[in-house]
């Protein structure tokens, strides 16, 4: 049998006749930047997010890198976060010139530790006027990045307690996590100043290319957003600050427009598929050496982004189940703070111990919503006949 990692094709054909039009509308009307697609993406996406104002951008990444923009973080700055995400999210601090300032991860979640935060900012940095200092760099720490990992929202609670007792901002990371929800029944990207989206193809809800969208509360923010995604002119020729190009076009928004009604419906699927796999491995006991994501707190809503389990000899399990027609994907293997790029940060291997073993022991299993149970129970025996050889 043949398990991929992600199939889009089901995904597309259900809804061609949709899309083809929608393409073809695009074309007729000639209007591909900044357009009505565009507009009435940002207004559903925002709505759908528990937020007044969302601003199409051209990827998940941008969205990050805009939003720190926004905020006037730059040289001199430097912005908490984790070490174990995307790339992105730390390679964008580092472009607008702040310094990425890592914590650990909680083990059971992946997501960022509030504990590990506020210790960092307790203990590690102090007032100077009204700028919070790190102590050892003398930077100027201004924000926090939560990433709602594997589609699942961050402890957002304690996150703003620390956030408001610091003065810091905060910058939802929440690229795979588009609907999720906290045990408060907040969406991601509507707790923090600006929420972070990315509609990147393999996402829960994905354009066909690059597509990204930053939503918020903030009417001045949301202004700026716009202002800063068009090279900062207002009005057009005249640049009171310096932007980009950051603009999303009509195209993706109208493949997202067709998608985002199906969208509940698709993660809705994931979530029957994890519960699948969660049965199938509890009943194929612990001779499978696999811990399985925990399930989120009451009342939270996880869309499974990806569905990532602990197991050892991870490496020797992803062969194996390569072997057997099964895709999987590593998330990620080698922590931020290790990254050669990030050496200047002066960081060590053990310096974030739970980053460190989530890197080497999680593997991504297929979990895209048009799956059927044969292929998950194959899976799972897969699984089951390594460990049993």
């Amino acid at each position: 049998m043949k398990v991929p990692l992600l199939d889009l094709k089901p995904q597309y054909h259900a809804l061609k006749a949709d899309l083809d039009a929608a393409l073809l509308r695009v074309a007729e009307s000639q209007y591909f930047i900044l357009g009505p697609e565009v507009k009435a993406l940002e207004a559903a996406v925002a709505t759908y997010s528990g937020c007044k104002f969302g601003i199409g951008l051209s990827s998940g990444t941008d969205a990050l890198l805009i939003a720190l923009m926004a905020l006037d973080i730059g040289a001199g700055d430097e912005v908490v976060t984790t070490p174990y995400s995307f790339f992105a999210t730390a390679g964008t601090v580092a472009r607008v010139g702040a310094r990425p300032v890592f914590v650990d991860i909680l083990p059971d979640t992946f997501n960022i530790s509030p504990a590990a935060i506020e210790a960092f900012l307790a203990t590690k940095c102090e007032k100077r006027g009204d700028a919070l200092v790190n102590r050892a760099t003398g930077g100027r720490v201004r924000a926090i990045i939560p990433v709602h990992l594997y589609g699942q929202v961050a402890d957002m609670t304690r996150v703003m307690e620390i956030a408001r007792k610091f003065d810091l901002a905060v910058i939802e990371d929440a690229a795979q996590a588009i609907g999720s929800e906290d045990p408060q029944g907040r969406r991601a990207c509507s707790i923090g100043d600006i929420g972070c989206l990315s509609f990147f193809p393999t996402k829960n809800l994905g354009a066909f290319g690059d597509a990204g969208m930053c939503v918020t509360n903030d009417a001045r923010l949301a202004e700026k957003l716009e202002i800063l995604r068009v090279h900062g002119g207002k009005p057009k020729y005249y640049h009171k600050v310096i932007g980009g190009n950051f603009r999303l076009d009509e195209i993706q928004a109208a493949v997202l427009n067709v998608k985002l009604p199906h969208l509940d419906s698709w993660s809705a699927a994931r979530q029957r598929n994890a519960a699948f796999y969660d049965g199938a491995f509890a009943r194929a006991g612990s001779a499978t050496g696999v811990r399985t994501p925990p399930l989120a707190p009451r009342a939270a809503r996880h869309i499974y982004n990806q569905y990532c389990i602990r197991v050892p000899r991870r490496d020797a399990l992803r062969e194996y189940l390569q072997q057997q027609g099964v895709g999987t994907e590593v998330y990620y293997p080698l922590s931020l703070h290790m990254q050669e790029c990030f050496a200047y940060l002066g960081y060590q291997p053990g310096d974030f111990p739970e980053s460190l073993r989530a890197a080497n022991e999680t593997l991504a299993l297929p979990i895209f919503p048009e799956l059927v149970e044969p292929q998950l129970q194959y899976v799972v025996d897969s699984i089951a006949a390594f460990f049993k050889r």
